[in-house]
């Protein structure tokens, strides 16, 4: 990649509490975030021109948030909490299952408690549910608190369920042009996090994934704009494909089937203000990623896999939405494949003022950093520095040891190019640490 010259997050000499990750390491506890989507990054260029079709301020593009906080707090720990939480998971099942028996609505959204917590059940109906945005200014459609568990039963397809089985791509390409600016999406949201506060950070803990038994991939045609190659492929196409849910492949074509990876494409929070030209205020597109996390479209986040996402809002407002059943990295056509979810869960932890400015996650077997940029250049800049000083700070390494660490053993791969703000993730292996050294690090 060429190189770039971007604001950096503090001083790399300096290692503060979080190592400067993030953006949380200015003097007296302020975080600062570094201006890493520059003008350029939302140009004429774009790789969905349906996002452009009204004039774009540029001047709030460069209006970047400071991430405010100067007490560091305790935060709210889980870990014996959570090995509960394992043990009931079955009597979580039947919480769930008892909302659909006779004299409970099988539509309705609630709540049930229980000696971890609560499990909130969140059905998608059109109150729940809006086409292609996070709209901040709807009133939560529940207010959760950390540790908490929410499912998602019966999550809609694109375009508010409109696409299923049989239905022609010109029909999706139609709904798209008709609604500029907005995403195909089925967005869930908002759900608040009670005490959750700009400068917190939300652990999202992926507890199930299962989709329903058919997908789709899908291209729109060429004259939309969308996609890596519209130039290429005037004409569009979709294909549905049934998902084998015993076996978790689905059948692409004669001889050819592909494993099932199920995971949720979007999942993120009230955006920061100024971060991307809002569609009225308060109101977001939920196509471009950001540091909110959103649309990541980061296929390493599958069942028992964490996010972590920076809070910009009061009570963060998680927004959920676009039921993947398994996606390459990169996406280029536009879609993965696209499904529902029978039950999508995830469980919510409340970490007090961590100062983040971006998201990060975590697996068995990795900690994953992103860089996210229109400039895949800078998206790949902005993954290395921000390694880099996860490394630094966690494995309490040089900046120059960390450097050449991640040359040698960690993998920058593209997560997606096809949502204006394009994605790099840098796979950091947990194998790579042993001994006290890997029982130290971690995230929060």
């Amino acid at each position: 990649m060429p190189e770039r010259h971007d604001e950096t997050i503090g001083h790399l000499h300096q290692h503060h509490e979080c190592g400067n990750f993030f953006g949380c390491g200015e003097e007296n506890g302020t975080g600062v975030l570094r201006e890493d989507i520059k003008e350029a990054a939302f140009g004429k260029r774009s790789a969905d021109r349906l996002l452009h079709m009204d004039e774009v301020n540029q001047e709030s593009l460069d209006a970047y948030l400071t991430a405010r906080g100067r007490a560091r707090r305790d935060l709210v720990r889980a870990s014996g909490f959570m090995g509960l939480l394992a043990a009931i998971e079955p009597w979580f099942a039947k919480l769930a299952h008892a909302a659909e028996t006779p004299g409970a609505s099988a539509a309705a959204t609630g709540s049930a408690r229980n000696d971890a917590g609560r499990l909130h059940v969140v059905e998608s109906t059109k109150e729940t549910v809006r086409l292609g945005v996070f709209d901040a200014n709807l009133p939560p459609i529940v207010t959760i608190e950390s540790g908490d568990t929410v499912s998602f039963p019966n999550t809609w397809s694109h375009f508010l369920n409109e696409m299923q089985p049989g239905v022609p791509v010109d029909k999706l390409a139609q709904l798209r042009v008709a609604n500029p600016g907005k995403g195909p999406h089925s967005i869930i949201g908002p759900i608040a996090v009670k005490g959750a506060e700009q400068g917190d950070v939300l652990e999202i803990r992926y507890r199930k994934f299962q989709p329903v038994g058919w997908g789709a991939v899908f291209n729109n045609p060429g004259a939309l704009g969308t996609g890596l190659l519209p130039q290429d492929f005037a004409q569009g196409q979709i294909k549905y494909m049934d998902l084998d849910l015993g076996s978790m492949r689905a059948k692409f074509g004669t001889d050819i089937s592909v494993p099932l990876k199920p995971f949720q494409g979007t999942l993120g929070v009230a955006p920061p203000d100024g971060y991307f030209p809002p569609l009225s205020p308060g109101v977001t597109s939920s196509v471009p990623p950001g540091p909110h996390a959103g649309n990541l479209d980061l296929s390493e986040l599958v069942e028992g896999s964490t996010l972590f996402i920076p809070v910009w809002k009061p009570g963060g407002l998680i927004f959920t939405g676009d039921s993947h059943a398994l996606q390459s990295d990169g996406e280029i056509s536009l879609t993965a494949l696209e499904t529902r979810m029978q039950d999508m869960r995830i469980q919510v932890i409340l970490h007090k003022q961590k100062n983040f400015a971006w998201p990060v996650a975590e697996t068995d077997t990795h900690w994953i950093i992103v860089g996210l940029d229109k400039d895949l250049n800078v998206a790949m800049a902005s993954a290395a520095r921000n390694a880099i000083k996860f490394l630094a700070a966690r494995a309490k390494l040089s900046d120059l040891d960390a450097y050449a660490l991640c040359s040698i053993a960690v993998s920058f791969r593209v997560t997606q190019v096809v949502d204006i703000v394009r994605g790099v993730h840098a796979m950091i292996p947990k194998s790579l640490f042993t001994g006290a050294l890997r029982q130290e690090i971690a995230i929060v």
